[in-house]
């Protein structure tokens, strides 16, 4: 009897979860043949598993909440963050505009007259930032993914503080889980008491409503800073060191930063908002007001925004548009690769059409799941002709794409599941050749400091490996 009701138990628990795998209309095929692959074989496990990280949404009136704050903030905007098509025609090439419509998510237009520094390391970029909120005079608004309590942590909620104390409004964010420590940490607290605006994006309150009803690896992942609204920072550079203290042993990290001006800070700013909107629940404060200072001379520019709130599917889209484009060369550095089909089928497409595709990964990964999946890639990578590199000296952290030495995208977003269904996230898109080139020269500092992987090398494989590879590469689509 024990048996049989073991065996009822198991088939109920197998047909309830696999319904509501059926009845899920925006998940993939391959991640609900994942799914129900994990619910065949480990029912129990499986169960856990989905309720913790099966759901992508937040909610139906988190969606609407989050389409009426835009609907308001882009009225504040008097139009400065353009309209989609606005400045397109007789500003960038033909062929690059479909790149600049695909980035167009919750009204983002390109603007006109924008410059970029790219700075020289991470220690460097930190210290011109501190540099920034030092001379701000009116307003700073933040937001990090992971914000630690190391000497960068601590120096820029200390400059925060100084900021705020000779009375500019300053506004800081930070994630719930990836900055869980520094939100109840003293530092946090100081900045409260000396006058900074705080709040946490994804609050790690309610876990049992979150398990339920959403999933708890849902997070803000994007890294905003805007100052006098007329700097923002774009890059992959939480605030932390690059000894990164809690994952010390993959150090040094190794990041890219640009530091912008003109009127894509407005677009920076709005988003900022938005975020800050949707998870304070405060009206919009007078620091957000989205002037913006237009360069002469400046290039082309669109943020590119994207989040489980945001038009599904839009970050694999932007990808596969812009290796459509590609001519003659892409050179794309991420840490973490787990494409979709989408994207995966348009890097191997590039090379097929003869672009000389190159992909930069770190040899050492944080995540040895990811690392695993990864590696399921490689031969079906290589096999079409794209070269591919692990960077040796640290973990490369930099989230890159140079499209022919002439468009760029550089931010938060990651080649996989993660940054493509779960994670909010932020970019640039940019078009000039001098910032691009720039952009390209330090993609191949990082190739210099690689090993070139071969199809040999991935045939020298054991039988373990690959078999080990190409089962979590299966499961990829769920990871």
């Amino acid at each position: 009897m024990l048996i049989q009701g073991l065996a009822i138990a198991h088939a109920l628990v197998v047909i309830v979860f696999s319904m509501r795998i059926l009845l899920r209309d925006n998940l993939s095929s391959a991640a609900r043949l994942a799914w129900f692959m994990v619910m065949l074989f480990t029912p129990y496990v499986g169960v856990f598993l989905y309720l913790l990280f099966g759901e992508i949404s937040l909610g139906r009136t988190v969606h609407q909440r989050h389409n009426e704050i835009f609907t308001r903030l882009r009225a504040m905007a008097e139009g400065g963050q353009g309209s989609c098509d606005q400045n397109l025609e007789g500003n960038v090439e033909t062929e690059y505009q479909t790149a600049f419509r695909a980035a167009s998510v919750d009204g983002f237009g390109t603007t006109l007259g924008n410059k970029a520094e790219l700075l020289a390391d991470g220690v460097s970029a930190r210290s011109r930032l501190i540099e920034d909120f030092d001379s701000a005079t009116e307003s700073i608004q933040c937001l990090y993914y992971i914000w630690l309590d190391d000497n960068t942590g601590r120096n820029v909620a200390e400059a925060l503080a100084r900021a705020a104390k000779r009375g500019v409004r300053v506004h800081a964010m930070a994630d719930g889980l990836g900055s869980r420590k520094f939100v109840r940490s003293k530092h946090w607290r100081d900045m409260r008491n000396a006058g900074v605006k705080l709040s946490v994006a994804l609050p790690m309150k309610w876990v049992i409503d979150t398990i339920l009803f959403s999933r708890l690896d849902l997070r803000n992942h994007r890294k905003i800073t805007v100052i006098d609204s007329c700097i923002t920072w774009c890059g992959s550079q939480n605030c932390a060191d690059s000894e990164f203290s809690v994952k010390a042993k993959y150090a040094p990290w190794v990041d890219i930063m640009l530091r912008l001006q003109g009127p894509v800070v407005a677009q920076n700013k709005l988003l900022f908002a938005s975020d800050w909107l949707l998870n304070s629940g405060e009206e919009v404060p007078e620091s957000f007001d989205m002037k913006t200072t237009v360069i002469e001379g400046g290039f082309p520019a669109q943020i590119f925004a994207d989040g489980p709130t945001d038009r599904r599917g839009a970050s694999p889209q932007l990808f596969a548009t812009l290796l459509t484009l590609a001519r003659k060369e892409v050179v794309i550095s991420t840490p973490y690769f787990v494409p979709n089909s989408t994207v995966l089928d348009a890097i191997c497409a590039a090379a097929i059409r003869a672009v000389d595709v190159t992909v930069i990964f770190p040899k050492h990964n944080d995540s040895w799941v990811v690392a695993a999946a990864s590696h399921g890639y490689y031969r079906q990578l290589l096999e079409h002709g794209v070269k591919i590199f692990e960077f040796r000296d640290g973990l490369l952290h930099s989230k890159t794409i140079t499209i022919d030495r002439k468009l760029s995208l550089i931010g938060s977003t990651n080649l996989d599941l993660r940054s493509f269904d779960l994670n909010y996230e932020n970019d640039i898109l940019l078009r000039d050749d001098e910032t691009t080139q720039l952009i390209y020269d330090r993609q191949q500092e990082y190739i210099a400091q690689s090993d070139s992987v071969t199809l040999e090398d991935v045939n020298a494989w054991t039988y373990h490996r690959r078999i080990w590879n190409n089962v979590i590469a299966t499961i990829g689509p769920i990871l």
